[in-house]
């Protein structure tokens, strides 16, 4: 069995992604923290599609959790073909807001995670591919955001970085999302807050995750690249269209 591992799988982008997936003939390895009855949700539903799945979960915030994930999957003896980083922390705090336990959450959910599951990913199974889920974020310097914004930016390196070291047997990409969903704290029948968001994206829409899904088949079927960060936002990385506001605030 062929086996794909989308670390934070039981909500949102991660969802969508395993159950992507799973179309394409996928075995999913679901990766969560707390979120166990999604998690097994996302097990049926991959069931229905005639593929089989298992249960994995680890709090990526602790390095235990993060150097163990993989060795347990190994363990049990499946075969990872693919590593899709997923899970991600993000809360608002501006530099000056920033406090040392949010820094360290995000830079550890965020970056550390990523670097030693693709470390561990090279070392145990030496082929395949790895998909980072980064951020169109990273093509600005704003600071609303600024523990995550900065992770996400490290982790667009890494994926280069990574994608030079272990070519050419492993495969190394990223997905830069933009207005796909709104943020896990609002309100999701907030439609003046979508509205607000989307003027600052030159096609004026929201994503949504069937882009994100169509970015990753594209990077998976395409074995000539790697160390590509494929920007899905709309346009929203070239700046925003004339009077708009240029930044979003929570």
């Amino acid at each position: 069995m062929t086996y794909a591992l989308v670390t934070g799988s039981a909500k949102r982008i991660g969802r969508a992604i395993a159950l992507a997936l799973a179309r394409r003939g996928y075995d999913i390895a679901i990766h969560y923290r707390h979120s166990r009855a999604d998690a097994q949700s996302l097990s049926e539903e991959i069931g229905a599609l005639g593929q089989t799945s298992r249960l994995y979960q680890a709090d990526l915030t602790a390095d235990e959790e993060i150097l163990n994930l993989l060795p347990r999957i190994e363990a049990e003896g499946l075969r990872l073909d693919l590593l899709v980083n997923n899970a991600s922390i993000y809360e608002p705090a501006t530099i000056q807001t920033t406090e040392l336990a949010l820094f360290d959450r995000h830079w550890t959910a965020n970056f550390k995670a990523p670097f030693f599951l693709t470390r561990d990913f090279a070392r145990l199974y030496r082929t395949g591919n790895i998909v980072n889920i980064v951020d169109a974020g990273i093509a600005k310097n704003e600071s609303f955001y600024a523990a995550y914004s900065l992770t996400k930016k490290a982790l667009a390196e890494l994926t280069k970085m990574a994608a030079l070291e272990l070519a050419p047997a492993i495969r190394v990409n990223g997905i830069c999302p933009g207005f796909i969903l709104l943020p896990v704290e609002a309100d999701p029948a907030d439609t003046a807050l979508a509205e607000r968001i989307k003027q600052r994206v030159p096609l004026k829409r929201q994503g949504h995750v069937e882009p994100i899904e169509r970015a990753l088949a594209y990077l998976l079927d395409n074995p000539f690249i790697t160390g590509q960060l494929l920007l899905v936002d709309g346009g929203e990385h070239l700046g925003s269209p004339p009077n708009t506001e240029a930044s979003f605030s929570p």
